[in-house]
C-alpha cells in the first residue's frame, strides 16, 4: 500500500473511531436511565444501538461502491423500508397511543408511554415496527460489505432485537393485561405475516 493511500486509510479509521466515540456518548446519554435498570427493554436496546453504529461505521466506505449491484439494491430497499417503518410507527404511536407517565417504567422514552394498545397502520400486522426498522437498518448496512466481523455483528444485533422485543412484551403484558396478550396472538413480531 502506498504511503499516500495508507494516510487516507489512517484518516478514515481515525474518523470512524471518533464517530464511534461520539455515537456511544450520545447513546449512553439517551439511554442512561435504561442502563441503570438492567431488567428493562431499554437496557438491551442500548446494545442494539451500539451494534448498528458499528455496522454503519465499518461499512460506510462501501455504501456507494457498485451501488446498483443486486446485493446493494436489496440493501437500499431494506434501508428505505427502515425509514418508512420508523416514520409510520412513530406517527401511529403519537396519534393513537395516548400518553401517560409510567412510574414503574422510568427508563422509557416519553413516546413509549402509551395508554392504549395501538392496532392501526403497521401495528395491525406487527407488534414492534420500530424494532423492525432497526432490524432492516442493520441488515441493510450489513449487506453493503459482508465480512466475518459484520456477520458476527448482525447476528448479535438481531439476537439483541429479539431480546428487547421479548422483554418489552413482558412489560406490556403487565401494563395492558389481556388486551396485549390478545394483540400478541394476532400479530407477528417484526415482519408482517412472517416473523
Amino acid at each position: 500500500m502506498s504511503l499516500a493511500r495508507w494516510s487516507v486509510y489512517e484518516e478514515l479509521s481515525l474518523i470512524r473511531i471518533i464517530l464511534f466515540i461520539l455515537g456511544t456518548v450520545f447513546f449512553v446519554r439517551i439511554s442512561r436511565r435504561a442502563l441503570a435498570n438492567p431488567g428493562t427493554h431499554g437496557f438491551y436496546r442500548f446494545f442494539v444501538f451500539e451494534g448498528l453504529l458499528s455496522l454503519i461505521l465499518l461499512n460506510y466506505p462501501y455504501w456507494f461502491r457498485d451501488p446498483f449491484s443486486p446485493l446493494h439494491l436489496f440493501s437500499w430497499f431494506l434501508l428505505l423500508v427502515s425509514i418508512l417503518f420508523v416514520i409510520q410507527s412513530v406517527l401511529m404511536l403519537k396519534q393513537r397511543g395516548g400518553h401517560a407517565q409510567r412510574a414503574e417504567m422510568p427508563a422509557n422514552y416519553s413516546f413509549e408511554n402509551t395508554v392504549h394498545v395501538v392496532e392501526e397502520g403497521l401495528y395491525r400486522y406487527i407488534r414492534h415496527p420500530m424494532y423492525s426498522s432497526l432490524l432492516f437498518l442493520g441488515w441493510g448496512a450489513f449487506l453493503k460489505h459482508v465480512t466475518p466481523v459484520n456477520i458476527g455483528l448482525i447476528v448479535v444485533v438481531s439476537v439483541f432485537l429479539i431480546v428487547v422485543a421479548k422483554v418489552e412484551e413482558c412489560e406490556n403484558v403487565r401494563f395492558f393485561g389481556a388486551a396485549y396478550v390478545d394483540y400478541r396472538q394476532r400479530t407477528k413480531m417484526f415482519i408482517p405475516w412472517v416473523f
